[in-house]
């Protein structure tokens, strides 16, 4: 039995940035993942200075092979209906690759890492976690995404009415005569909103790199609706005429839930998509996964070892001060018959005051979030 001061399941950026944390505390940590590294992931690829900021980014050395694509605007509206275009005079968000982002970030974290590991066995005993029979520490925390191990290893019924975006999407790299085809500019991402305001798809262009997707809040017919967007992307002029036609899908847990995850018990807590906390508008789940994994590393070395529920149910209100309350609420246009959702769609995001200041800055951007304190962050 190999023992260690933290068990971290899920090598993505919540794992691999509470991981860091953890290490330069003086803890010993070990990262398992059931996949290798690099890896692909679904998600339109892309980050706000915000996350740069926590993550104590370098963005010199990140670029040295790496795609890091400056946005400076958003095309928006809905699917066949009018864009409005919004710009800024200063970088809003980078296009990375997610196979390049989760990598790197793993790397540099300085733990010990196990990675092709499949999580056959989690148990307790005697208050130290032990996984596969082969690996032991007092504290186990769970960075595995939507259907973590260590979710249901502490009694979630994984995707058991849970409300979720279920998403898919491509990426590639163009040819040369692709990319002399594809009319999206490269600093600034497209958004199209499904009309009845149940997901929207997206045409992210990062260098040379296209990343094509839709997601939505039921997935009922999904493969359909993400068929119609690419054709209307491709008779649009948007995108290549042989952009590929096989998407990847994947599904990712909202904040708000009929019965929010358990994020804390004895000795283990969920970090990051674990536990559930992409932004209910966006979908984003990166920045939520980095700060709830820097707010779970505070806490842990300011108990000293001490892991009862008791002790890290800080960490529970910490993510709720943070993010707001986790029970589901109403849909604000729920009401509306689909009709009167279309329309109050266009005109809403026909208009560029609420594109700017509502669609873009608030629900994409999270402006109105201030900042982590400068000492969650790392250096």
């Amino acid at each position: 039995m190999e023992h260690y001061d933290v068990l971290i399941v899920g090598g993505g950026p919540a794992g691999s940035t509470c991981a860091k944390r953890l290490q330069a505390a003086g803890l010993d940590v070990l990262v398992l993942d059931k996949k290798h590294f690099p890896r692909d992931k679904v998600c339109a690829g892309w980050v706000t200075p915000a996350v740069i900021d926590a993550l104590g980014f370098d963005c010199e050395d990140y670029r040295r092979g790496r795609v890091l694509q400056p946005f400076y605007g958003f095309r928006t509206g809905t699917i066949g209906g009018a864009q409005v275009t919004t710009d800024y005079d200063q970088v809003v968000s980078y296009g990375i690759r997610r196979c390049e982002f989760d990598h790197y970030l793993l790397e540099r974290c300085g733990a010990r890492l196990e990675l092709g590991q499949p999580i056959k066995q989690i148990e307790c005993a005697n208050g130290r976690w032990q996984i596969n029979a082969r690996f032991s520490a007092p504290l186990l925390i769970g960075a595995g995404g939507h259907f973590c191990p260590v979710a249901r290893a502490l009694g979630t019924r994984l995707g058991s009415d849970e409300h979720v975006i279920s998403a898919q999407e491509v990426e590639f790299e163009m040819t040369p005569a692709q990319a002399e085809r594809c009319a999206v500019d490269a600093h600034r991402p497209e958004l199209f909103f499904c009309n009845d305001l149940k997901g929207y798809g997206w045409a992210v262009r990062k260098q040379n790199v296209l990343n094509v997707g839709l997601g939505r809040e039921d997935n009922h017919r999904l493969g359909q609706h993400v068929a119609a967007f690419r054709q209307f992307l491709i008779d649009s002029g948007r995108i290549p005429s042989d952009t590929p036609e096989k998407f990847h899908g994947h599904a990712y847990l909202l904040s708000r839930q009929k019965q929010p995850r358990p994020l804390a018990t004895h000795h283990a807590l969920l970090i990051g998509d674990a536990c559930g906390l992409a932004y209910a508008q966006s979908g984003e789940g990166i920045r939520p996964a980095i700060e709830s994994a820097l707010l779970a590393a505070d806490i842990i070395v300011g108990a000293d070892g001490d892991y009862r529920r008791e002790r890290l149910k800080e960490y529970e209100d910490k993510i709720v001060a943070r993010f707001g309350q986790r029970q589901a609420g109403g849909d604000t246009l729920g009401w509306l018959p689909d009709g009167l959702r279309h329309l109050a769609a266009r005109k809403l995001l026909g208009s560029a005051w609420f594109s700017r200041h509502v669609l873009i800055e608030r629900w994409f951007l999270h402006t109105h979030q201030a900042a982590l304190p400068a000492q969650l962050k790392i250096a």
